[in-house]
């Protein structure tokens, strides 16, 4: 008969010992000064599919920002930023001058630039901008600061943000 102190023929002496887990792979040096958002509960401000970069508050980015990502800027950013189809989120310490193109735009820092947005510009409470605004939605909260013009355009607009001003006619007087 069999004993719980005793072992049985195909019953091992000592247990398994617990395997630790793989360690995470280093970093490329693309991704070492790129923060990533944590698998934590998701913010109003992050994007629901798909990826998204980060720039962080300690990075100064000058020149052309475009791709196909969605981005959430915490650092520095002069230049030009071309996100057409994706989400352009300015974190709380986002300081940028420059002007933006994407489908979505939210403001929780500060912006210095014209916005051209295909769906909406959403500037938060603590958000600052200073240039004009061109989108189908716009949201202002209270306490936010904007100056500049607005130009809401219908969804779907092809001209994808450009300036839609008549061309002159010339008028031939004889």
């Amino acid at each position: 008969m069999w004993k719980p102190n005793q072992a049985g023929p195909n019953t091992p002496l000592t247990p398994e010992p617990v395997r630790p887990a793989s360690p995470a792979p280093a970093p490329t040096p693309f991704e070492a000064g790129v923060t990533r958002p944590s698998p934590g509960p998701v913010a109003a401000t992050a994007v629901p599919s798909g990826e998204q970069a980060t720039i962080g508050k300690s990075l100064i980015v000058k020149g052309e920002v475009s791709g196909s990502e969605s981005l959430y800027i915490d650092g520095k950013v002069e230049g030009a930023i071309n996100l057409a189809g994706n989400r352009v989120t300015i974190g709380r310490n986002g300081q940028v001058a420059a002007n933006i193109t994407a489908r979505e735009v939210v403001v929780l820092g500060k912006v210095r630039g014209n916005v051209h947005a295909s769906d909406r510009v959403d500037i938060r409470s603590e958000g600052s901008l200073t240039g004009d605004v061109a989108a189908a939605r716009i949201s202002i909260e209270d306490g936010a600061y904007f100056k500049g013009g607005i130009d809401i355009r219908k969804p779907g607009d092809t001209k994808n943000g450009a300036a839609t001003t008549p061309e002159p006619v010339a008028i031939n007087q004889s």
